[in-house]
């Protein structure tokens, strides 16, 4: 590999970690222009394995914003990201699957300071090179665990 493949690489990997964070962000601020833009033309996400619906990217969208209404506090912590690059004669290719756990506490809208309720699991990201750069072209949410606070038994 030459320095200059090397170098690509790396720059690759920086744009799909900028493009992971750019999604837990939008997701978390509940910026949902940012959100949309993420994906590239025929993107698609699938929560149902969380609760939630699957669809095309306005789709998801437009859920999205409405779903998240309830939840005015969400921080999304994605980690332990594997970033696999398909490759053409030995260079980075225009596809990538990146692999990456989450923790994401949440909080009722009207609720105390404290969330609700964290939940965990794991994100399949599908990503393809567009001339703006890497998109998002499916996402797939694998929800392994949810924690509930238990309410403390009223006093006699």
């Amino acid at each position: 590999m030459t320095q200059r493949v090397e170098l690509a690489t790396v720059l690759d990997r920086l744009a799909v970690d900028e493009l992971v964070t750019g999604y837990a962000v939008a997701v978390d601020d509940g910026d949902w222009a940012a959100y949309r833009a993420l994906f590239a033309p025929g993107g698609r996400a699938d929560y149902r394995a969380a609760g939630g619906v699957e669809g095309s990217a306005d789709e998801i969208t437009s859920w999205m914003s409405s779903t998240m209404e309830l939840f005015p506090m969400r921080q999304h912590l994605i980690v332990n990201r594997l970033v696999r690059f398909d490759s053409v004669d030995r260079e980075v290719g225009d596809t990538a699957q990146v692999q990456a756990d989450y923790v994401n506490p949440m909080r009722f809208a009207g609720e105390g300071t404290a969330p609700d309720f964290v939940c965990g699991g794991r994100y399949a990201f599908s990503l393809v090179r567009t001339p703006g750069g890497w998109r998002l072209h499916r996402v797939t949410v694998h929800e392994k665990w949810r924690r509930t606070p238990q309410k403390a038994p009223a006093e006699a």
